[in-house]
């Protein structure tokens, strides 16, 4: 498989394969969502690829995109729509600050089922952090999918937060080269 890196709009051209691989990843259980979920996603893509620090790991098997990783930097003051109040809840703001603000942040990581087990997640999620401002890369993602939280712990990232074991919610996690990863509360 071929990844490749576009830091621009130039991702645009990719729009309809990048709605298939989201239906195929977050259409089906555990996510559930729904076609609408689809339709947003590449609805902000165009606002996106404009944000400071965009950049997007593309993954091609021939011509057929069968994978993808979007990220930018994230900037202060911290956002408050979507589901970044749930990080702040969590991290307390001088951390959410600290630790969140001018990291890379991975918005976006998909693979088609057909590819999943290959490491192809792991090179995708490779490629948006490594060269991340001191290694300050983070993400969030629902505590609904032990699956996703286990590849991230396989991938060696630390998850920051602790949300209730009731199956609802969100963790941050941390990228395993960043610094503020040891400060990281352990889970009760």
């Amino acid at each position: 498989m071929d990844i490749q890196i576009l830091k621009d709009d130039s991702l645009l051209a990719h729009t309809s394969a990048l709605h298939s691989v989201y239906v195929d990843a977050f259409c089906a259980p555990p996510w559930n969502e729904d076609e609408e979920k689809a339709v947003e996603f590449v609805g902000r893509l165009p606002v996106n690829t404009r944000r400071p620090g965009f950049l997007a790991a593309v993954a091609f098997e021939g011509s057929e995109v069968v994978g993808f990783a979007t990220a930018w930097t994230t900037l202060a003051p911290f956002p408050t729509d979507r589901c970044y109040p749930q990080a702040t809840a969590g991290l307390g703001d001088e951390r959410t600050v600290e630790w969140l603000c001018g990291a890379r942040e991975i918005d976006e990581l998909a693979v088609r089922p057909d590819v999943r087990g290959t490491g192809l997640a792991g090179d995708l999620l490779e490629a948006v952090t490594q060269d991340a401002p001191e290694g300050r890369s983070w993400l969030l993602t629902s505590v609904q999918s032990p699956r996703a939280m286990s590849f991230y712990r396989r991938q060696g990232w630390i998850q920051a937060t602790h949300p209730s074991p009731d199956g609802k919610g969100i963790a941050v996690f941390l990228d395993p080269r960043h610094p503020a990863r040891a400060l990281a509360p352990e889970p009760l």
